[in-house]
């Protein structure tokens, strides 16, 4: 699948908080083939990544002392009213982390925490949609959460984003697959025991590549660390790394089409 436009609740963004934007944009250009826009200073000197012509990602620079990790990556969940949006994720036992704010003509964004204590934002668009391609190369493969309360977290994420729960039978750690219409596009996994002591729960991003292997070494060429895998699994070749200035960041490749 390539074409991809956010259904409502579904992901639509994601972006990069770093304390080097540089050096992270010289990562990313090497690992998945992103190239950074110029900063933009009006907005703090946030830049989208582009892949294929395309907006991507996106990236910020980290405010110091903001007690917000300085290295990390968020993700936004799509809306059609931030506003109604937040009202209900304080509603369905959420924290509201940041208000709806309007980004210039851009769109609107909210953050919260959800009730696990991972943070999710939510992007209502107007002239920024998103990125529009799906699990071809440096495009993302799969959105998950890593939970230490997936209890709570699921109703939370039906309440208010409009997911449909289901979970995968057999699968480790209670996996359960987050569906908006027919397709799904994200999970929910128990991560107890899995996380750092004292790590919250969280959110993440799988992107789509040609090799994992390759891709892999490249990532420790390049000053990066790898922390889980690769994986053999019945969704693909999995792993998990960590860049060289701290933030986290998965790969994954379909697996083969059987003959």
């Amino acid at each position: 699948m390539t074409a991809y436009s956010a259904p409502v609740g579904a992901p639509i963004w994601f972006d990069l908080a770093t304390n080097d934007p540089v050096t992270a944009a010289s990562f990313y250009n090497e690992v998945f083939g992103w190239a950074a826009e110029v900063a933009n200073t009006e907005f703090g000197g946030y830049q989208n990544f582009i892949l294929n012509g395309r907006r991507v990602a996106g990236m910020m620079p980290s405010m110091p002392n903001s007690g917000s990790p300085e290295n990390v990556w968020s993700v936004y969940l799509r809306t059609t009213d931030a506003a109604a949006t937040s009202r209900a994720a304080a509603k369905a036992g959420g924290q509201v982390l940041v208000e709806p704010m309007k980004v210039g003509d851009e769109g609107t964004m909210a953050v919260f925490i959800d009730p696990a204590g991972a943070a999710i934002g939510a992007w209502e668009s107007d002239t920024h949609t998103g990125f529009s391609e799906w699990g071809v190369p440096g495009a993302p493969y799969w959105f998950e959460s890593l939970t230490l309360g997936q209890s709570a977290a699921i109703p939370f994420y039906e309440n208010v984003f409009a997911a449909r729960a289901q979970a995968v039978e057999g699968a480790p750690g209670n996996y359960t697959q987050l569906f908006w219409g027919d397709t799904s596009y994200a999970g929910i996994m128990d991560a107890s025991g899995m996380l750092a002591e004292g790590a919250p729960s969280t959110w993440g991003v799988y992107i789509t590549v040609d090799d994992v292997e390759t891709t892999l070494q490249k990532v420790v060429d390049l000053g990066g660390t790898i922390i889980v895998g690769p994986d053999a699994t019945p969704w693909g070749i999995l792993a998990t790394v960590v860049d060289p200035l701290g933030a986290v960041i998965s790969i994954g490749k379909a697996p083969a089409e059987s003959s």
